[in-house]
């Protein structure tokens, strides 16, 4: 058992909400890729919502871009673990960081992608 994981209850739930806004800051204050993603979903989803598309294709073309926000989140989690070990180049740190790299380049093709889909359809 992890000496990290005391609390129970109502205490936990305040702890991890508290970390998560800790996570939010710490992604936006060192991370110009997260406050990109930001700014992409403040066009967005009022974008979204302003456009005549049904409930379903509105809900998509938003969780379409949140979900981008979480792989950038998991992305630059793997890139500070990886720099957190090391600073020296390896070939599975590379791995690492390029497959979390892969991952945002597929969450952004798909923004892309339900969009077009959605408006051109």
């Amino acid at each position: 058992m992890s000496p990290f994981k005391g609390q129970t209850g109502l205490k936990r739930i305040l702890n991890a909400a508290g970390y998560s806004l800790d996570g939010l800051r710490a992604a936006f204050a060192g991370e110009a890729a997260f406050r990109q993603l930001v700014l992409l979903n403040v066009v967005l989803v009022p974008l979204a919502f302003w456009l005549d598309v049904s409930p379903v294709e509105r809900a998509l073309m938003v969780a379409v871009g949140l979900l981008a926000l979480i792989v950038e989140l998991f992305n630059s989690a793997v890139e500070a673990a990886i720099d957190r070990i090391s600073l020296d180049r390896h070939p599975l740190s590379k791995n690492a960081k390029d497959m979390g790299s892969a991952a945002q380049f597929i969450s952004l093709s798909l923004i892309a992608l339900v969009w077009a889909i959605i408006l051109i359809g």
